[in-house]
């Protein structure tokens, strides 16, 4: 940072932050009711019911459109929700924040207590970030529920003034700016050149049958995204919404000063200033005395850790490698199930298991996840107390999948191109394997240049094809719920077989408690979308049958 000028270093900052959508007058006022600007890519909603803020972010998930944008044409312009009233009302009528602040203030000066700040919380949007960027925002597990603009429904193929939409970092912009945008370009021409060729692959493949044409449209988008999502470079720009508390985002602010990364600082600055719009009392600390202790504190241990790592070009790369698991597992289950139920000590619970007979503890194991009839029907906590350890190596995009359970603990290690991609085998049998190849390699080059002196920023430039390494580790509770959950036929086969893995892994050490996981699907499937397209169709019918098709 110290190396660029300030001229310079706003210039391209600002770049990145120009493409703001523009509303006219009228938009503008009705706007200004219910988010905190009409003129920046980061702002907060007002004066809206939380479920219409969660229906808003969870369509704008899925949604090539703006969340302000989805606001007007969906929301407000929808005569059913009644919103439009809401802006023709006075600011008196409205939740004045600073009254807000006045009275949190005092709470948190007459009871001292943190966790104050758990009792409010706002909606915050992010747009125009990278991929990069919503990685390290959603970092921060614990009170933040976020949504990202999914790559499976939505086409990264549009510019704006004749540019794609990716981030123009800045350290990048200053001294490697051609290769920088010349490789990222050359991504987003490969990935929207196959686009309609690989639609078509798939079309040729995808019988419709007895589907509606929004279920065959939807499962063709679908596997199109998947297909091509590889070729997206880290930098692509998304938008993503979360809901949080206080707390949360105060030490989601604190971390967010603290990285490297010139792109979150300059979300950090302009997060919180948005934030102090609605719940000010909540994150003034994230900048303040203790927040600045708080990041030198994490720059600091993170710069030494660094430093004492090992670092080597290693090509090896297993999907998933179990690394540690409990060894006393059944009896630990048995006494944690039994122990709600009982009223003996622990210590007296282990030593009554242990004097048990193989078969009784068996017995008891078959008995304790119950009679399961779907995958929503969860051991109880007593599965917590057992934890396995995984080592996982897949690309990217399936990290980004899988990085959105917020119970698991997971470390993952910087993105480059040293381990290999993956490239679906249609992008081949459709004949594009070239192309893919190419796209590869050229991000490849242009990592192993900007690496040299930028390691953490040149992660922007690598595909989501390439493969990374992390860190898993769970309860055998939440591998249930995660073994389930995403080895369904819906989800994209990248995370399906890592799903698949972790089971069998389980099994290998445990198979007793292995054998309730009842509902982990094994089979392949070449359409992973069309039942739970036909599936959406059938509740479409039933919301059309109850409240009448729309006109």
């Amino acid at each position: 940072m110290e190396a660029i000028s300030i001229i310079k270093f706003i210039n391209s900052s600002l770049e990145n932050y120009s493409m703001v959508e523009s509303f006219h007058d009228k938009e503008q006022k009705i706007l200004l009711k219910f988010v905190s600007n009409t003129d920046k890519d980061v702002f907060v909603l007002k004066n809206l019911p939380e479920v219409v803020k969660g229906a808003l972010f969870s369509r704008y998930s899925r949604s090539a459109k703006t969340l302000r944008r989805l606001l007007l044409d969906e929301f407000i312009g929808n005569k059913d929700l009644n919103i439009e009233e809401l802006a023709t009302k006075t600011d008196q009528d409205l939740v004045v924040t600073e009254k807000a602040e006045e009275f949190y203030d005092r709470v948190l000066v007459g009871y001292g207590d943190d966790s104050v700040a758990e009792l409010a919380g706002a909606h915050l949007a992010l747009e125009n970030v990278s991929i990069i960027a919503t990685k390290m925002v959603e970092d921060a597990r614990i009170g933040l529920s976020p949504l990202e603009k999914s790559t499976r429904y939505v086409y990264f193929d549009k510019k704006v003034d004749n540019k794609w939409l990716y981030y123009r970092e800045p350290v990048l912009m200053n001294e490697f700016a051609d290769i920088y945008t010349k490789t990222c370009d050359h991504s987003f021409e490969t990935y929207t050149k196959l686009i309609p060729e690989i639609s078509r692959y798939v079309s040729e493949k995808l019988e419709q049958g007895e589907m509606s044409d929004r279920a065959y449209k939807s499962t063709l988008r679908a596997k199109t995204c998947d297909l091509l999502r590889g070729l997206l470079p880290a930098s692509t720009l998304t938008n993503m919404g979360f809901f949080g508390n206080g707390r949360s985002f105060e030490y989601l602010l604190t971390k967010m000063y603290a990285s490297n990364l010139s792109e979150m600082r300059i979300l950090a600055k302009e997060s919180e200033n948005e934030l102090k719009t609605v719940i000010p009392s909540f994150v003034k600390r994230a900048s303040g005395k203790y927040g600045v202790m708080m990041q030198d504190y994490l720059k600091k241990t993170h710069g030494r850790v660094r430093e004492i790592s090992p670092m080597a070009v290693s090509g090896e790369c297993k999907r998933v490698s179990l690394i540690d698991y409990d060894k006393n597992a059944y009896d630990k289950v048995i006494v944690s199930s039994l122990y709600p139920y009982s009223n003996l000590s622990m210590e007296e619970l282990e030593k009554y298991v242990e004097k048990m007979s193989d078969d009784e503890k068996k017995g008891i194991i078959e008995i304790l996840p119950g009679k399961r009839e779907n995958r929503r029907h969860k051991p109880g906590r007593g599965f917590e107390r057992v934890y396995y350890t995984f080592d996982v190596c897949a690309n990217f995009g399936c990290y980004r999948d899988l990085h959105r359970h917020r119970i698991l603990s997971q470390q993952r290690q910087l993105l480059n191109t040293n381990i290999g991609y993956d490239m679906p085998w249609e992008i081949t049998d459709a004949g594009f394997e070239n192309e893919f190849r190419d796209s590869m390699e050229t991000a490849k080059n242009a990592y192993d240049e900007i690496a040299k002196k930028y390691v953490e920023e040149a992660q922007y430039v690598v595909p989501l094809a390439y493969k990374l390494r992390w860190q898993i580790t769970m309860n055998l509770r939440e591998a249930y719920y995660f073994c389930e959950l995403r080895s369904t036929m819906q989800g994209h086969r990248d995370y399906r077989l890592v799903a698949q893995d972790i089971y069998r892994k389980i099994k290998e050490v445990h198979p007793l408690l292995a054998e309730g996981m009842k509902f982990v699907d094994l089979n392949e499937y070449e359409f992973e979308r069309l039942e739970a397209e036909k599936i959406t169709d059938e509740r479409i019918k039933e919301v059309e049958e109850k409240y009448g098709a729309k006109k």
